[in-house]
């Protein structure tokens, strides 16, 4: 029977080193609140990598091998070669032993890679000179699409040279190893170099509980790169309540420099102040910090919204989304005898939006005129126009207002077309987008199909989320309630997409007075005009996503909450179908299932929100 490539291995067998008993002895006793993720209790996924070269962008993963730890005790054993696909060097041949005949029925790294990632979840990653190790990984799942959790990080060959200091001449692995008495020594091949760590992570661990580092915190607090100014600022955490809320790091004149939230408010800040924080914009903010101001808030969907609130007040400096967020784009339909689409940044009824930058809103403004036939010009065309036709008459593209051969009567079938399309009435204006990419293929006009299906996806984008959040801001009123997961529930009162109250209902208290209070004390909110009636699409889309998490149920609505029939929701799935616009094969038969059922959605009557879906 032939080997598994990857193989993995669950057990529980216990290493040599008594660890847990040598790291939780203190002379002082700590609280649990003080003493933070016990290392007793803490999972280390230790790895190593072997790589035809230094480099994390240009070279290739030839081995992989990890240990997982907690406890003193082997949890688990990760281990496989990789094809790296090239050769690899002489010089990594000589100094590693993998040759090119081991790795050529080995899987290739972008198989490996979502294992490993499996295996590694939720521990804390150890390697001896991690740098290395974790820019190899890091590289990896940014080039094939796998978002970086940044795990806490802890490298053997910085903790050995804090705590060693001149016992030993050299922090390489084999000097350590020998030092600690390893039971494997390191060879230059994965799984037996990560087994050596292992042992060299257990005789540091070992260093360091007889300091009175007890927790990974501390562990990461004792390394080099945490200043002493930081380990002093470590004591703005001490009285923050551990209750989910918002925190406001404040500057020394008072200014508000970074906004964040939190499901226990003194543990994330107390972060900040430890080797765990690498960021260098928030290190730097660290610095500059004089308080930690607080909000407590009820559960997590208020905390969402009170930051969102927070950083449009204050634009936070170190905050990303001061710099690059709430910039919003509309496409509106001009006030004059023949109207034309433009791009605004302030909505007003009937707008589509908003468009999260602007080069998306004029590719979906381009989409729009494609299908309806509104006019591409921009001059004012008053109703008694004449003249002669621009070229865009020639080209087919208008039917010359400006020159008075279309009439407003004619005309208005074109606006009724976009402002049907906009509103959810119609979805005619789709299909004829959909058969002029049918046409740009057959005439193999890829490059221009191309162009149009960008555009068409920036149109349905936009019609989809601005279809659905403004069926939501629509409803002036409605209570939300969610299992709190411990036997109550979290309520959410929303008016006109804003959250007006927020509430819970503990395990073994009436829940419906509860809502009563905190409708009669939600927050007024007066709608304005434009499609969200005045709210803002992040706080909309951070309430819509709450309501549509699995187990939320509607306690009581205003008015039902429905989305429109011929909603562009439909289409999203057609979008995502490769085509022959991309040179992609065609859809499988599941996929083009899904597809069919989005177009047949167009068909559909109103989805009411309240049904018994939400019950």
């Amino acid at each position: 029977m032939a080997k598994p490539l990857i193989r993995v291995s669950v057990g529980r067998r216990g290493y040599r080193r008594p660890v847990a008993a040598s790291i939780t002895s203190s002379s002082a006793q700590l609280s649990f609140d003080e003493l933070g993720t016990p290392l007793r209790s803490t999972t280390f996924v230790v790895f190593d990598l072997e790589t035809t070269g230094g480099s994390a962008q240009a070279d290739e993963v030839t081995e992989i091998g990890a240990v997982k730890v907690r406890g003193g005790e082997v949890l688990g054993q990760f281990h496989t070669l990789v094809d790296p696909g090239r050769g690899i060097p002489p010089e990594i041949v000589a100094l590693t032993g993998i040759t090119d005949a081991m790795v050529y029925t080995a899987p290739r790294f972008d198989r490996v890679l979502p294992a490993f990632l499996e295996f590694a979840a939720g521990s804390v990653l150890v390697a001896h000179n991690a740098g290395f190790d974790i820019g190899f990984l890091r590289a990896a799942c940014q080039r094939h699409g796998y978002p970086w959790r940044r795990p806490a990080v802890v490298c053997t060959v910085r903790l050995a040279r804090r705590v060693l200091g001149d016992e030993t001449h050299s922090c390489r692995l084999g000097v350590l190893a020998r030092l600690f008495r390893a039971s494997t020594m390191p060879t230059h091949r994965a799984l037996d170099d990560a087994k050596a760590t292992v042992d060299v992570l257990h005789g540091l661990l070992e260093r360091v509980g007889s300091v009175g580092v007890q927790s990974l915190e501390e562990l990461l607090d004792y390394l080099p790169e945490v200043t002493d100014e930081q380990r002093r600022k470590r004591s703005m955490a001490a009285d923050l309540p551990s209750e989910p809320g918002v925190y406001l790091f404040r500057g020394p004149r008072d200014e508000v420099l970074y906004v964040g939230t939190a499901s226990d408010l003194r543990r994330r800040v107390r972060q900040y102040f430890t080797a765990s924080e690498t960021r260098r914009g928030l290190r730097e903010m660290v610095r500059l910090a004089a308080r930690v101001d607080t909000v407590t808030c009820t559960h997590a969907l208020e905390a969402e919204v009170r930051e969102l609130r927070l950083l449009m007040a204050h634009k936070p400096t170190y905050n990303r989304r001061s710099k690059n967020g709430y910039r919003a784009w509309w496409l509106v339909l001009t006030d004059e005898a023949f109207p034309r689409l433009s791009v605004v940044r302030r909505p007003r009824d009937g707008a589509l939006g908003p468009f999260r930058s602007q080069a998306a809103a004029q590719a979906a403004l381009l989409a729009l005129q494609e299908a309806t036939g509104l006019r591409p010009c921009t001059i004012r065309i008053s109703r008694s126009a004449s003249g002669r036709p621009c070229a865009l008459f020639e080209l087919g593209r208008c039917a010359a207002p400006c020159a008075g051969r279309q009439t407003i009567e004619e005309y208005l079938p074109v606006v009724d077309a976009a402002t049907g399309l906009i509103s959810g009435r119609r979805i005619d204006p789709l299909h004829r987008l959909e058969q002029r990419l049918e046409r740009l293929v057959a005439t193999e006009r890829f490059e221009q199909a191309g162009v149009d299906r960008d555009r068409m996806g920036a149109l349905v984008r936009g019609l989809a989320r601005a279809q659905r959040l403004a069926a939501l801001a629509a409803v002036s009123e409605l209570v939300a309630a969610r299992p709190d997961g411990a036997g109550g529930w979290e309520f959410a009162v929303v008016r006109h997409g804003r959250l007006a109250s927020a509430g819970v209902a503990r395990r073994g208290v009436s829940p419906m007075p509860v809502v009563a209070q905190l409708v009669a004390a939600a927050e007024t909110v007066i709608p304005e005009p434009g499609p969200l009636c005045g709210a803002p699409a992040e706080e909309v889309g951070v309430v819509l996503r709450w309501l549509d998490r699995p187990g939320t149920r509607l306690v009581q609505c205003a008015r039902p909450w429905f989305e429109p029939a011929a909603s562009a929701a439909g289409w999203r799935g057609v979008l995502a179908a490769p085509s022959a616009a991309t040179g992609e094969p065609p859809a499988g038969p599941a996929r083009q299932d899904r597809i069919a059922a989005g177009r047949r959605r167009a068909g559909r009557e109103p989805r009411d929100r309240t049904g018994a879906d939400r019950s």
